[in-house]
């Protein structure tokens, strides 16, 4: 028994793995962010059809926004299936707000949470920098990619009108919902509050041996 402590101790060694799944406060935190996303989602159709008119698929530099659940949610509890439940939760909400897309935002939401959520599975859930934010942000535009195409949104589009479309929409993904949820959970981390949500780390472990 001692000794499976001391391993648990250790600095660098894995967190025990009841620690590292969702409890009930985990989910509940995590619906009640994306409730506040799914609202910001709602509205932000309005911002995405003011880009429209301003060059081909401008609308494409705003799409970001539509993915920020699921990364920053994730950058705050930092558990896996977090990105999914959040996307999912949020896309709800805009659906219940009378959202012009309908139920298909739920395959969208799903699939756009899997791209961000295997991202971070990549990194074993243990890196939480804005770089792997913004490359989950562009795993979840890919997440995008795949019900445009179910859909037939981009059946008419040449070759060079497809990589300026996703190339718009993987950067707006990289720049929105990775470094600018990266910025707003660092925000959210100084105010303490993330230090309720958070399991508790390795190094926490060694530092109750001092």
């Amino acid at each position: 028994m001692q000794e499976s402590l001391n391993q648990g101790n250790r600095p660098g060694a894995p967190i025990p793995a009841q620690r590292r799944g969702l409890k009930l406060s985990d989910i509940l935190v995590t619906i009640l962010v994306s409730l506040v996303l799914g609202v910001i989602y709602h509205f932000w159709s309005s911002v995405y059809k003011l880009f429209s008119p301003l060059f081909f698929q401008a609308d494409e530099l705003v799409y970001g926004m539509w993915f920020i659940a699921a990364t920053l949610v994730f950058l705050l509890i930092r558990k896996p299936g977090v990105a999914v439940l959040a996307e999912v939760a949020a896309a709800h909400v805009e659906i219940l707000f009378g959202s012009e897309w309908g139920i298909q935002l739920v395959l969208y939401s799903v699939l756009q949470g899997l791209g961000a959520e295997l991202v971070f599975a990549l990194f074993r859930y243990r890196k939480f920098s804005g770089s792997v934010a913004a490359l989950a942000g562009v795993g979840a535009s890919v997440g995008s990619l795949i019900p445009d195409i179910y859909y037939g949104y981009v059946a008419d589009y040449s070759t060079w009108m497809l990589i300026a479309k996703y190339s718009m929409r993987a950067v707006s993904s990289a720049l929105i919902a990775g470094y600018l949820a990266y910025a707003l959970a660092k925000a959210v981390e100084a105010t303490g509050v993330t230090s309720l949500l958070r399991p508790v780390a390795a190094k926490d472990y060694a530092a109750l041996e001092d």
